[in-house]
């Protein structure tokens, strides 16, 4: 393999946030990225939970810096901002993972339930993607920024299952929100994509793959669910100078259940 194929992957000098980044998709994207060299800024709600993702990343040889902040408050953007530049010096990847659902029938969804999801998944994702591209990105004219969509921003749940409005409704605006920005900032050095998983196990879909994992399966051609290297190379891709003239795309890492 030639060494300038090597280097379109590299990473190394490269500082990299993950948020929710702690555990689940997020560490395992956090691992693609600190194995191919960058320095890890992940952030999570639960410092506990950072400080055993760090563990694991060094045992590695991967560096990593932990910020404990909650998304859901709106000035936390601009502190997480503040500190990995403070601690790192510049910022060139951010990958947008934390979020949140909530599972109700839609004649009776509650305000409460809409407006938790709608916050972290949207608007929250927007608040710290605009700090980072102001503060870091626009002015050192390059950036990788990685949103976190999902399958249910592509369709609507399978019928039978519990309703989730707000979720479907907050990837689907990810995924729109991912190509406005890559046509607002593609000449200035940041390209923005997003990734769509379909089910992976997590804390997250636990209850859902509980009730529904059997007939899940049974819609996706691969007939598995998602696995802990399922989400490193598209995440590794995005991150880096290999996908410098891929923008604005969303890809479904889903075994194929958007295809059918």
């Amino acid at each position: 393999m030639s060494d300038d194929l090597h280097r379109l992957f590299d990473l190394k000098g490269r500082v990299a946030i993950v948020t929710g980044g702690s555990r689940g998709i997020g560490l395992q994207m956090a691992e693609a990225l600190g194995e191919f060299g960058a320095h890890l800024v992940i952030t999570a709600r639960k410092a506990d939970e950072l400080e055993q993702a760090k563990s694991h990343l060094e045992a590695r040889a991967i560096a990593c810096t932990t910020i404990a902040a909650d998304l859901s408050s709106p000035d936390t953007a601009a502190r997480i901002a503040t500190e990995a530049l403070a601690l790192t010096g510049r910022i060139d990847i951010l990958v947008n993972n934390a979020g949140a659902t909530w599972g109700a029938p839609a004649e009776s969804y509650p305000a409460q339930g809409w407006s938790k999801v709608m916050d972290l998944n949207l608007n929250r994702l927007f608040d710290l993607t605009r700090e980072i591209a102001a503060r870091a990105m626009l002015p050192q004219g390059y950036g990788r920024i990685v949103n976190i969509a999902s399958v249910a921003g592509l369709a609507g749940n399978l019928p039978g299952m519990e309703g989730t409005a707000a979720y479907n409704a907050s990837k689907g605006a990810v995924i729109a929100l991912t190509r406005a920005l890559a046509a607002e900032w593609g000449a200035r050095g940041i390209t923005v994509n997003a990734i769509a998983p379909g089910y992976f196990p997590s804390k997250m879909t636990a209850g859902t793959l509980d009730k529904h994992g059997e007939r899940l399966l049974s819609v996706t051609p691969r007939g598995a669910l998602g696995g802990p290297n399922d989400l490193k190379g598209a995440a590794l891709l995005f991150a880096s100078d290999a996908s410098a003239h891929i923008t604005g795309q969303t890809l479904a890492i889903d075994g194929g259940m958007t295809a059918v």
